[in-house]
């Protein structure tokens, strides 16, 4: 009997604190588990020794029959309390300290969204701030429970089991590398898609793939522009033009004037040789006057075309702003060059104002007691007044 008794002390394990065993799951309770590791008694897990989460119950974790991997954190003659934890966070230290140091990104998934960002686990409690889920505010992380992302390490203190990890480090650098690629990729003259980001009083900024190309107000069209927002809203899809790229300063130069049919090329077919257009003086010059017929169009009233008599200075006839009607005496759109006459109208208003004034005359009867000369002095005297 005593023999017997011996031989079954000698078949008992004995453990020490830190000892790591491998056991199979006897009993699971709502805040415990027993598990079969050779001691004379089963040895207990408690719930808190489950995992570095929070755990509701251990049947979320554990089945009986199962064989785990456990660490004793108190040994004594009569009680064995082991850490399926401990084990965990052991081996995650390891595999995160190299994960740290090679810069490397994984992926896991969102176990808990708690007060200032999110909870992970990944053998040991990572947690990733709200700063650094995103490139971009988030207001609510409520949908983010459940989903994966990718994470880097960012800090770690294994003594103080602290875990900070992030997923903006890994979009940042896709980011980064994306604009690298677009920068070496676009070139001067290339016309692109790109969409407006922000509005300033000098321009806009547009991402045309990763990268933000400025279009300077004057880009903007060809005609003057006040400010930017006459023209664009944030968000709006536009076509621009690559003017120049410095990709040492990543800088790309952006036009979506030259993208647009010029005010020249719009003139064409709707005004030729002849005709009587409208216009504003915008310039006086000793040689004549520039007016402009249509946004960003001007034609030039030489001096000499400007009156039916001798003038010294246009500014005698004209003044800028003022709006006047003139004649297409020519126009070349190839060279942007369009010659005016303010004199051709008044000259075939007067040729035909004798032109009626002669009809007239040549109905009267030749002893009516006056002149061609009266008829046409009085016409004159109308057309002036």
């Amino acid at each position: 009997m005593v023999e017997e008794m011996n031989n079954e002390m000698a078949d008992v394990k004995s453990f020490s604190v830190g000892e790591v065993v491998t056991g199979t799951i006897t009993k699971v309770e709502e805040k415990q588990a027993f598990v079969n590791v050779g001691f004379k008694t089963d040895g207990v897990i408690p719930i808190s020794e489950l995992s570095s989460l929070h755990v509701e119950k251990v049947s979320d974790v554990l089945t009986e029959g199962e064989e785990v991997e456990l660490k004793v954190i108190k040994a004594s003659d009569d009680e064995l309390v082991l850490s399926k934890r401990a084990v965990a966070a052991e081996k995650a230290w390891d595999d995160i300290t190299g994960k740290f140091s090679s810069g490397e990104v994984f992926e896991a998934e969102v176990a808990d969204v708690v007060k200032g960002g999110l909870v992970v686990d990944v053998g040991v409690r990572g947690f990733i701030p709200a700063s650094l889920v995103e490139r971009h505010f988030v207001e609510d992380f409520s949908d983010y429970k459940g989903k994966t992302l990718r994470l880097k390490v960012v800090e770690m203190d294994k003594d103080k089991n602290k875990l900070i990890l992030s997923q903006r480090a890994v979009l940042d650098e896709e980011a980064t590398a994306k604009k690298r690629d677009t920068l070496s990729a676009i070139k001067p003259g290339d016309v692109l898609e790109g969409t407006v980001q922000r509005l300033t009083d000098f321009g806009a900024f547009v991402d045309i793939g990763g990268v933000d190309g400025l279009v300077h107000i004057s880009q903007m069209a060809h005609h003057h522009v006040e400010t930017p927002s006459e023209i664009l809203n944030e968000g709006d899809s536009i076509k621009v033009k690559v003017l120049g790229v410095d990709p040492d300063n990543e800088r790309i130069s952006l036009s979506i004037k030259d993208t647009l049919p010029g005010p020249w090329e719009l003139l064409d077919g709707k005004v030729k040789q002849g005709d009587i257009v409208e216009g504003t003086v915008k310039r006086l010059v000793s040689f004549g006057a520039f007016i402009e017929i249509a946004p960003g169009v001007e034609g030039l009233v030489h001096i000499s075309q400007i009156a039916n008599r001798h003038i010294g200075t246009p500014g005698e006839v004209l003044k800028e702003g003022e709006t006047i009607q003139a004649k297409v005496l020519d126009i070349n759109l190839a060279d942007k060059r369009i010659s005016l006459s303010i004199r051709a109208i008044e000259e075939e208003e007067q040729a035909k104002i004798e032109n009626e004034a002669k009809q007239e005359y040549q109905k009267e009867d030749d002893h009516a007691g006056f002149s061609l000369g009266d008829v046409i002095g009085d016409q004159l005297k109308k057309y002036k007044n």
